[in-house]
């Protein structure tokens, strides 16, 4: 018997149903393609992509997963929202994309086709939308090559969070679909790692993503009090 995938259907259903909009960059998906120059430059910085091989999970429409292969990386991304999928391959021949895949699979059917074969890999707003988010991170670790890096970027929990997270970002500003997030699927830093720890993943750097309502523009800051990422390695 195969093991359950851990995923929810209704997650999968969400971002199926909005696929046709990733590459809208005035879309409901705007504020990933604002955040993504800060979150590329960040994972470049730390780990240079150029040459290296790379595994982006939970890839959706590809935001990152294209632009890191521009950087010079040859990316495998994966998910399981079929549409999702089907938008980012057909957004990577139609821009000419060199060294980008993109795959159906579980990031659990992966580690037992391909463990420790990747350089680096990424898993950026994903856990907060999965049943057993420790889980990934313990796949994600299996992933990657001894000394490698793993990146993660999700929510934290608290009043903050769920004051600037969702009713601001949601109900407010609409910057986002009503119902993207759940509060009690938010993680706080502190349980992320310990997840991290658990798998074997030394977490590195931790940054947080403020974002300014005036402005309308994201910064990496030191205050993981929202939106927050870590970058750990694994243990060697």
């Amino acid at each position: 018997m195969s093991e359950p995938v851990n995923a929810d259907p209704a997650e999968l259903a969400k971002f199926s149903e909005l696929a046709h909009r990733w590459w809208d960059p005035d879309g409901e998906f705007r504020p990933l393609h604002q955040i993504n120059p800060l979150r590329l430059d960040w994972i470049d910085g730390l780990c240079e992509l150029s040459g290296k091989r790379v595994l982006d999970v939970g890839c959706g429409g590809g935001i990152l997963t294209d632009a890191m292969a521009r950087k010079g990386a040859d990316v495998l991304g994966i998910d399981l929202a079929s549409k999702s999928l089907c938008v980012a391959q057909l957004h990577a021949l139609d821009a000419g994309t060199k060294n980008i895949q993109y795959r159906e699979l579980s990031a659990e059917a992966l580690a037992q086709e391909q463990p420790a074969s990747f350089d680096a890999v990424t898993c950026m707003e994903m856990l907060e939308h999965v049943p057993e988010p420790a889980s990934v991170v313990h796949v994600c670790s299996a992933l990657v090559k001894p000394g490698g890096w793993v990146f993660f970027s999700t929510l934290n929990r608290n009043a903050k969070a769920f004051m600037q997270a969702i009713v601001a970002a949601e109900y407010v500003l609409n910057l986002l679909p009503r119902g993207t997030h759940e509060y009690a699927k938010m993680i706080r830093p502190s349980e992320l790692a310990a997840s991290c720890r658990s798998a074997g993943l030394h977490v590195q750097h931790a940054k947080g993503l403020a974002y300014n309502p005036l402005t309308q523009r994201y910064r990496l800051s030191a205050d993981t009090g929202v939106n927050y990422l870590l970058a750990t390695r694994r243990i060697a």
